[in-house]
């Protein structure tokens, strides 16, 4: 059971605040919701509370966690490419794994986008899908290690320098 005012992570929302918990009728049957505020985009959301684990509600990682995270974006060893995979199948994949709620397949597809994106340009569904991994990981992660989501993203972004084409080079420049 989560308690008011605790940080609690929403699968492809991200980060948001308990703000209370209410019961409410419906159909003849009283149920409990969490109220949840996502802090990035101000949305109000109700997450039945016997229902939490099934939608993938849970409390934002520890700092340990967040520190294998880290670790793991740091690894290149698991990169497994895109060769054999057509963009629709990689898609779909990549998209299961924003919405499962899993900080570490989150940073999975974050890493594979940016280093797929070494080798040739990300098309703007890939790119759509890196941003969206950008902002649920560093989120997560600037609450999770009490950072500034900023210094985190430029961070990771640092992280694959190496690997980032021209163009995705200048923007990251420009934000910093």
């Amino acid at each position: 059971m989560f308690q008011i005012n605790q940080l609690v992570v929403y699968p492809s929302q991200g980060v948001g605040r308990v703000e209370r918990i209410e019961s409410q009728v419906i159909g003849g049957t009283r149920a409990d919701f969490y109220i949840v505020r996502i802090l990035s985009n101000n949305v109000t959301l109700m997450v039945p509370v016997k229902n939490a684990p099934n939608v993938g509600l849970r409390p934002v990682c520890s700092l340990r966690t967040g520190q294998a995270i880290f670790e793991s974006l740091r690894d290149r060893s698991d990169f497994t490419g895109y060769t054999g995979q057509n963009w629709n199948r990689r898609y779909r994949e990549y998209s299961e794994k924003l919405k499962s709620g899993d900080l570490a397949d989150v940073a999975y597809v974050l890493k594979e986008l940016f280093l797929i994106g070494k080798d040739k340009e990300l098309s703007f569904g890939e790119r759509r899908l890196l941003e969206q991994a950008m902002n649920l990981v560093s989120m997560e992660l600037a609450y999770a290690v009490n950072r500034d989501q900023e210094d985190i993203r430029n961070g990771i972004t640092e992280m694959f320098s190496d690997v980032l084409q021209p163009k995705e080079k200048e923007k990251s420049e420009k934000r910093a």
